[in-house]
């Protein structure tokens, strides 16, 4: 049977040339790192499923790039790195739960259960303004982030967005939704 969670040999050479070329194009994002060696993980036979969620993360118009190693676990951390909040993740409320809140117009998901389904983490405000440092991203959209519990058991949730050379933090009703809000993820390899 055909794990479906599993790339094609093509999908995934295809995948490593497209990181390949994004890995020599932003050499400032990742500094002191070899492509040869994150290749090597890449290809190794434990990161099948690691792949296709890198493969979901392009698919939806992220533009995965690696950000760094985490010395500790020996894992490369991944962020979304497109311009703007990934095309294929917007117009998506925060969770189920504003989701479900929602009497009509709703969206047709949320940014956590899409999250979860493509096997990445939404990036935190720290994280978001980690990737800030390194490009200028969402200069014309925003993106949510994960929000702490406290917030959202009141039934908001944080966005974040680039305006007048700054990173802003902003909240909204969870169950909101905009065409040009979406989310940015993470994953560990």
């Amino acid at each position: 049977m055909e794990n479906k969670n599993e790339l094609s040999s093509g999908q995934r050479e295809e995948l490593i040339k497209t990181l390949k070329a994004r890995f020599e194009k932003n050499n400032s994002r990742h500094k002191g790192l070899e492509w040869e060696t994150l290749q090597s993980k890449l290809n190794s036979g434990s990161t099948g499923e690691k792949l296709w969620s890198l493969h979901e993360m392009e698919r939806t118009g992220g533009e995965p790039d690696v950000i760094g190693l985490d010395n500790k676990t020996g894992e490369y951390i991944f962020y979304d790195c497109s311009t703007e909040s990934p095309k294929g993740r917007r117009s998506v409320c925060y969770d189920r739960e504003a989701l479900e809140s929602r009497k009509e117009f709703k969206p047709a998901t949320n940014a956590v259960d899409m999250a979860a389904a493509m096997g990445i983490e939404l990036l935190t405000e720290e994280q978001y303004r980690e990737l800030q440092k390194l490009g200028n991203f969402d200069m014309k959209t925003s993106s949510w982030v994960k929000t702490p519990a406290e917030i959202r058991k009141l039934g908001g949730a944080l966005y974040c967005d680039r305006r007048y050379d700054h990173v802003f933090v902003y909240h909204n009703g969870a169950e909101s939704y905009y065409a040009v809000r979406g989310f940015r993820g993470l994953l560990r390899i």
